[in-house]
């Protein structure tokens, strides 16, 4: 067939949108080009992985390569597609052997996802360094993390695994103190993984509370719940470098009260170490599209509209690489989270078939657990972003119970809403709790889609019952203290 759909990218989104393209248009082609070996794998799941809460690294894969088969998908792996042509409409493919072509596309979609950053810092060729953004990744910090005589290597059951890599990380002496460097989602889930094999764990965060997207309140109460576990949690201490020849040695990093963000710093400290994971961000790989003329919005990802077009002829992107529509600003925003990967693939699959479906907007709802303490988010949080989009912020932060106090398990929960003074608007919210706090954000985000102001929120008919809520639930305390200050 002359008119394929292609698609640049086997995971989430790019899976997504092959097999939706396939059930509703089951006659026309349908090719998958995977510049490695890995696909359809969970990269949230992780961190529960190393810590050992997932027996297997097979339990974080969504689809076998066979299973694609299954479905009249034509994946090809080993074949990284390296430039686009939009006014030939093709692609050009290079496979791990060195062989390169030309592949003809009707429709193409771009889902090549994200790529950790790694700062300053360069930790290739450092043993006990790593990052943690894909799978190989992940089978050779636990190879790493185990002691040599007590590694199973059944964990790491994929055939795609780098069993070299794995292989020569678990024949090293077991580490014993570790560096996160990165005090967001990855690193506190990192934390928790590593304390629960048995590391001494210390979390640096070059802001003054982790989780910076989530608001102060939050952050304090994760720092404390790792805390409580034995994390030393280091916050306003960037660290600096990574020390070491060819085992990691050292970091060094800034004094805790060390002055302003990029200034010279003498306070440097260093503190022994035998791992590092650094853990900094990610950013979108949009490296194939150089020279097309597409357009590109926030952090370099690929600018798309409601239906995940690009600006080029036919040419799609979803998922880490592609911004989306806040919903809140209704301006492009690139927030990289697993639901709009999935969900933005399927809308281009479906797109493509001839049933044109929104990808939808995105709030940045997000979640993340330290131990017992739950933490959520949604919208705009911070008022220097509320300004910038044309709003003039209010906030209020309340402590409610979760449950009726005389029900057992009641707990303390922090909620965090941030209106607008004149409309009344909701913006955003956080939440923080160790009681079933995190799923709460949803009631957020619902109403940041609905543009609803605190008002309409407050007046909310949520559910009732002692043993899940009180009778005014948290969020429906923190809006009602909230609507009192811009009324």
């Amino acid at each position: 067939m002359s008119d394929p759909f292609v698609v640049v990218g086997a995971d989430a989104a790019g899976l997504s949108a092959a097999s939706k393209f396939r059930r509703t248009a089951p006659d026309r082609e349908v090719v998958v080009f995977e510049k490695g070996r890995w696909i359809s794998y969970a990269y949230c799941g992780m961190p529960y992985f190393i810590e050992g809460r997932v027996e297997r690294m097979s339990n974080l894969l969504s689809l076998s390569p066979s299973e694609v088969d299954e479905r009249g998908i034509d994946l090809r792996r080993d074949c990284e597609v390296v430039a686009v042509d939009p006014d030939a409409k093709t692609v050009a493919v290079e496979t791990v052997e060195g062989d390169r072509f030309e592949q003809p596309y009707g429709d193409l979609l771009v889902a090549t996802g994200g790529r950790a950053t790694t700062g300053p810092f360069d930790v290739r060729g450092l043993d006990g360094a790593f990052t943690l953004h894909d799978m190989d990744a992940a089978a050779a910090i636990d190879a790493y993390v185990a002691e040599p005589d007590a590694y199973d290597p059944e964990r790491a059951d994929v055939s795609a695994v780098d069993r070299e890599r794995v292989e020569r990380n678990a024949a090293m002496t077991a580490p014993e103190t570790v560096a996160i460097v990165g005090g967001g989602y990855v690193g506190v889930e990192t934390a928790e993984a590593l304390v629960g094999r048995g590391l001494d764990v210390h979390l640096f965060h070059r802001s003054d509370h982790l989780l910076s997207d989530f608001g102060a309140a939050v952050g304090e109460r994760v720092e404390a719940a790792l805390a409580d576990r034995g994390v030393t949690v280091h916050t306003n201490a960037p660290v600096e470098s990574i020390v070491g020849d060819d085992r990691i040695e050292a970091i060094a990093f800034g004094d805790e009260d060390g002055g302003d963000e990029g200034a010279d710093r003498t306070d440097v400290q260093t503190l022994a170490v035998d791992m590092a994971i650094v853990g900094v961000g990610i950013r979108p790989n949009a490296d194939l599209l150089d020279g097309t003329g597409v357009d590109l919005g926030e952090g370099g990802a690929v600018r798309t509209d409601e239906y995940g077009r690009t600006n080029l002829t036919d040419v799609y992107a979803a998922g880490d690489c592609a911004t989306a529509r806040h919903a809140v600003t209704g301006e492009d925003a690139w927030m990289p989270l697993g639901l709009t990967a999935n969900r933005a693939g399927r809308a281009v699959g479906a797109t493509v078939a001839g049933d044109p479906t929104p990808v939808g907007d995105i709030a940045a709802t997000a979640v993340v657990k330290a131990f017992d303490m739950e933490a959520g988010r949604a919208g705009i949080l911070d008022d220097a972003a509320a300004r910038e989009a044309g709003f003039d912020p209010v906030r209020e932060t309340v402590t409610a119970g979760s449950r009726s106090g005389y029900y057992p398990g009641a707990a303390e929960t922090d909620v965090t809403l941030v209106a607008d003074r004149d409309t009344g608007r909701l913006l955003g919210g956080s939440i923080a709790g160790p009681d079933r706090a995190a799923v709460r954000i949803d009631t957020v985000a619902t109403a940041l889609e609905a543009d609803m102001t605190v008002g309409d929120v407050e007046r909310l008919d949520l559910a009732y019952a002692p043993p899940f809520s009180p009778v005014w639930d948290p969020i429906l305390v923190a809006a009602k203290v909230l609507n009192g200050s811009v009324a």
